[in-house]
């Protein structure tokens, strides 16, 4: 990275100053001290360091240091210069032809770092019960989970990916109570929901099983006919079962239509029959770990930094949602892995320290375990804002790639820190305009696929009707692309600097992405990186007479062409060549 190229050469010439006594009173430099930045104003060049810091050591003023610094670097194709404390940095033409090279190069792998501690990490996200559709918030935890996988696998790391059913406990049963009045509904019973809100928690009234309710009758005609149509007689852990299949069929076939994809589909309900939440219990147990009080288990989880202790199991003998999350984080580190990373929505923030508390209470090492806490999804429709959380406004994830189609929903979804509330513009999603930051990034793509087609299709003089030769042949084209010298770069660096330097921040964004979990830089990243792009586009006439001209442009088009698409792989958002 040009970056790390400029902070290795002031380090270097920092050492070389100490030694020389240029410095004053420092006498060692301790690494990773200094920093590399972007100056506010891009006059003072691409990069800058600020050697204030040392002056404490130093005993000598900011300045005095900087430009004892800079005498020591030897480089002639780059250009240094000081402002006060700042040593400032402008890559010279090897740099940026470097830069362009590479992409060249690695085409799809442009941006891979080449040596990472590379970890095998199990990425749990969604998880969501099996009792009706997603809602808008599952699509954003779908999106940012599976573009953070991507991410996550670019970078070099093993990442299996994991969707958590919560298929056991009341809420199942609750389900199939709510399929049995759909059923009768279905049989031309006069029966509905109960209209008292707290015996209405008690079930799901929504709309959506009403085609379960369908399927059912047609399918299993015979049993209807056996009970008479007495919906009573049949067991509802056979409705609950059903329901549940039906859910997770339709749950599953919206993720892939999503591009989400899963390596596994874990189901609490058998990490039950297996034992393995028993065994838990009984390994805390065994360590001193648990105690009884009121006749119910509870887990020392204050020992390990949680605030309280928690039940893991009821006085009436029922197992808590922690016991059956505890076992299901010891499987996952007993299955090898190396890190898991969950993502949760914010309203799971207390569980985080009891979880913890139980791997490390267990013997595992706490910190295996990241949780990534998302904020909640608006949805601004004409203006008006719809919180996803009150029922009579949900909107399922189905509903909104309907609208809005799946690139749009992705984008979107990926495009705010998990940390910050998402405010989804429908209306603006839909639209194709610079002011829908997906369309603009599509249509950058797009624009640099024309480009290309421009410059190597034949055209019809509409006066008289006859052809026009390209100014480019093809298999010229296909050698700028396979064979590309620095030479062709050069007669258009000086009014692509800032785009060269945008391409090769890709490198950098890639790091700091993977290491901070942070999948929103991408999106605005490649909304930047096609800001620079149009205004290149717009300053600098790409096809032309001048065939060496275009050449260059042509490779930085394609060098655009290439990091757009590297980066829109990673979200699952499409790459058109059209629009």
């Amino acid at each position: 990275m040009i970056k790390d190229y400029f902070l290795n050469k002031v380090e270097n010439a920092l050492e070389k100053a100490i030694l020389d006594k240029k410095l004053g009173q420092m006498t060692a430099y301790t690494p990773y001290t200094l920093v590399v930045e972007k100056p506010k104003n891009p006059d003072f060049g691409d990069f800058a360091v600020n050697v204030s810091s040392l002056a404490r050591q130093a005993k000598i003023a900011p300045p005095m240091i900087a430009n004892a610094i800079v005498a020591e670097i030897n480089d002639s194709d780059n250009e240094y210069s000081v402002i006060g404390g700042f040593i400032n940095f402008k890559a010279g033409k090897n740099l940026l032809i470097s830069a362009i090279e590479e992409i060249f190069k690695k085409k799809d792998g442009f941006g891979r770092p080449e040596n990472i501690d590379k970890e095998k990490i199990i990425l749990e996200y969604v998880s969501a019960n099996p009792t009706g559709p997603f809602h808008i918030g599952h699509g954003r935890w779908a999106a940012m989970g599976s573009a953070l996988a991507n991410l996550l696998k670019f970078y070099g790391h093993e990442v299996y990916q994991e969707f958590y059913i919560n298929d056991a406990g009341a809420q199942i049963q609750k389900l199939g109570n709510s399929l049995a009045i759909r059923i009768r509904q279905q049989l031309g019973e006069n029966v509905d929901f109960p209209s008292d809100e707290i015996e209405r928690k008690n079930f799901y009234p929504g709309d959506y099983l009403v085609p379960v309710a369908k399927k059912f009758t047609e399918e299993n005609s015979a049993l209807l006919k056996e009970v008479q149509n007495d919906i009573s007689k049949i067991d509802v852990q056979i409705l609950s079962d059903f329901a549940k299949y039906e859910m997770e069929r339709l749950q599953k076939e919206l993720l892939e239509n999503f591009r989400v994809h899963f390596d596994n589909f874990y189901s609490e309900l058998t990490l039950h029959k297996s034992g393995k939440v028993d065994e838990c219990v009984n390994k805390l147990k065994a360590s001193g770990k648990i105690y009884t009080k009121d006749g119910a288990d509870w887990f020392r989880s204050s020992d390990f930094g949680d605030d309280q202790d928690r039940v893991i199991k009821k006085a009436d003998g029922a197992n808590t949602y922690l016991t059956a999350d505890i076992a299901y984080h010891i499987d996952k580190l007993e299955r090898g892995f190396d890190r898991m990373i969950n993502i949760w929505g914010a309203d799971h923030h207390g569980y985080v320290a009891r979880v913890k508390a139980s791997i490390e209470a267990l013997g595992y090492d706490p910190d295996k375990l990241e949780i990534l806490l998302g904020q909640l999804v608006n949805l601004v429709i004409n203006g008006n804002e719809v919180r996803m959380g009150k029922r009579k406004n949900m909107v399922t994830l189905d509903d909104l790639i309907e609208e809005v189609g799946v690139d749009a929903t992705r984008f979107w979804m990926c495009m705010r820190s998990i940390d910050n509330t998402l405010d989804f513009d429908i209306e603006l999603a839909k639209t194709n305009s610079d002011e829908n930051p997906v369309f603009y990034v599509q249509y950058a793509h797009a624009r640099a696929c024309s480009i290309l087609r421009n410059a190597t299709e034949d055209k019809i003089d509409s006066e008289n009707g006859k052809s026009v030769p390209a100014p480019l042949k093809p298999a010229e084209l296909e050698d700028l692309k396979n064979n590309y010298k620095k030479e062709y770069l050069l007669p258009t660096l000086d009014s692509a600097r800032k785009l060269v330097l945008k391409l090769e921040e890709f490198k950098s964004l890639i790091k700091l992405a993977a290491e901070t979990r942070q999948v929103y830089t991408i999106c605005r990243y490649v909304q930047e990186l096609a800001a620079e792009f149009h205004s290149f586009y717009n300053a600098n006439r790409v096809i032309s007479d001048d065939k060496e001209m275009m050449k260059a442009r042509l490779s930085l088009v394609l060098s655009v062409k290439q990091v757009l698409n590297n980066a829109l792989n990673l979200l699952e958002v499409s790459a058109p060549e059209r629009m």
